[in-house]
């Protein structure tokens, strides 16, 4: 038997497609629309949120039997700020100027509509190890639109990829610009976010059309 039932895996790679939690639950959208003009912003903000999911659920997992319900909300919002502050100071450590950067928005993973929701809606009533798993799952499916909104964002608008110009140089007009090629300046508003994961959301429907029967 291996590692992990089909159970198991499902809560896995459910949320990294059919139960995506931005495109189909429609959950974290404002992270989305804020931090993605850079892909590394959207990588570290994905990973940050990996952290805090997956250890936030298991210590909710550990303390269900011994939080009162009425405090519940209290007790999830002391755990994920806990750990938010882990990973702000980590930040502050090793990456300052992004730190900076995602200062407020890793602030704001404390309220995140996906951490908060599976705290609830899994961890209370779930062991640690398939809490942990699901912690995983969803992280990662909100980390995966993060970073395809993240990449197409910075290279079409400003035609780099984690800060390396891969589409050449558009002031000594080499590459794809001495062809007359110009960097899309909207790509940069968080309006083109939005659309940017409405393509996405049509894009996978279109592939599974029982999500347009479901929703």
């Amino acid at each position: 038997m291996g590692l992990l039932s089909k159970k198991d895996t499902k809560l896995i790679t459910d949320p990294l497609a059919d139960n995506n939690p931005i495109t189909i639950q429609v959950l974290g959208i404002c992270s989305a629309l804020a931090i993605t003009a850079e892909l590394k912003a959207s990588i570290v903000m994905a990973v940050s949120v990996l952290f805090v999911l997956g250890i936030g659920n298991v210590v909710i997992s550990l303390m269900r039997n011994i939080i009162p319900s009425k405090i519940r909300i209290i007790v999830q919002l002391v755990v994920v700020a806990a750990l938010v502050i882990i990973v702000d100071q980590v930040l502050k450590a090793f990456a300052y100027e992004l730190s900076k950067t995602l200062s407020v928005f890793v602030g704001l993973i404390i309220t995140n509509c996906i951490i908060m929701g599976r705290f609830e809606a899994f961890a209370l009533g779930n062991g640690p190890w398939r809490s942990f798993l699901d912690g995983i799952g969803n992280a990662a499916g909100y980390g995966v639109i993060l970073i395809i909104v993240g990449f197409f964002r910075e290279l079409l608008g400003s035609g780099t990829l984690l800060g390396f110009k891969v589409l050449g140089d558009p002031i000594e007009k080499t590459g794809l610009y001495a062809l007359g090629y110009e960097n899309n300046g909207f790509m940069l508003l968080s309006p083109m976010a939005l659309i940017v994961v409405g393509i996405i959301i049509w894009v996978q429907r279109s592939r599974n059309k029982a999500l347009i029967e479901d929703h």
